[in-house]
């Protein structure tokens, strides 16, 4: 082992991690149980558009699976907070343009996801701050967004960001921070603002954006990932 690179070792890691979490999910009604990774859309109402950009996760799983040993499958899924389906999934993801509303009964069980391992990834695609905030103010009534320093290990645990969250997409000249929310110490929540990472994980061809710029959303959506399974 002491030949092994410490890469390889932190592949290995989230191999193992991700089949620990299969192996003890909870066993849930008329739920089937996949034993390759996932990551799913959440569906919220309020009129924004949880739904845009279909490609996103797919695309990201895929590089996923290139640059890490993760079973993984590369598909497109939703679910919404107020099933039971949410448990099946270590880390699902929130976006859009516009208004987020949870129900008291959704905001219950996204508490409940991320207080027992879930982890919640947003990425502001423009316009949803105002609102994701207030309503994650319903999930975690005693705590604010905290913005993340540069030397936290979500930047620098597969790919390195030394100088943080890179920008994908121009919004309103500001630059791009990425904040959290905790539960007992576990970083559960990771939100991106400014930054737009689910942009340029999209088809090539839609927004036209440049390799490097491209690149950069997949190996920090990769971090993301890999944060998220083995912490």
């Amino acid at each position: 082992m002491a030949n092994i690179s410490i890469k390889y070792k932190n592949k290995l890691l989230i191999t193992l991690i991700l089949i620990c979490y299969i192996c003890f999910l909870p066993e849930l009604p008329a739920q089937k149980t996949e034993s390759k990774f996932r990551i799913a859309r959440v569906k919220y109402s309020g009129g924004g558009d949880w739904y845009n950009d279909q490609t996103s996760e797919p695309n990201l799983l895929n590089f996923i699976a290139k640059n890490t040993n993760l079973p993984i499958d590369p598909v497109y899924e939703f679910v919404d907070l107020a099933s039971d389906n949410l448990f099946a999934y270590p880390l699902i993801y929130l976006t859009g343009h516009g208004n987020v509303n949870f129900t008291n009964t959704e905001a219950d069980k996204l508490r409940s996801y991320l207080e027992n391992g879930g982890f919640l990834y947003i990425d502001d695609d423009y316009g949803l701050d105002e609102f994701i905030r207030k309503e994650m103010k319903k999930v975690f009534p005693d705590q604010d967004f905290a913005e993340l320093p540069y030397t936290h290990g979500i930047y620098s645990c597969h790919f390195k960001f030394p100088k943080g969250l890179p920008k994908v997409h121009e919004h309103n000249n500001k630059p791009p921070q990425g904040f959290g929310l905790f539960y007992s110490g576990r970083l559960c929540v990771f939100y991106t603002y400014e930054s737009n990472l689910g942009d340029g994980w999209v088809d090539p061809d839609i927004y036209k954006d440049p390799q490097e710029i491209r690149d950069a959303a997949f190996k920090m959506g990769t971090n993301v990932v890999v944060w998220a399974l083995t912490n």
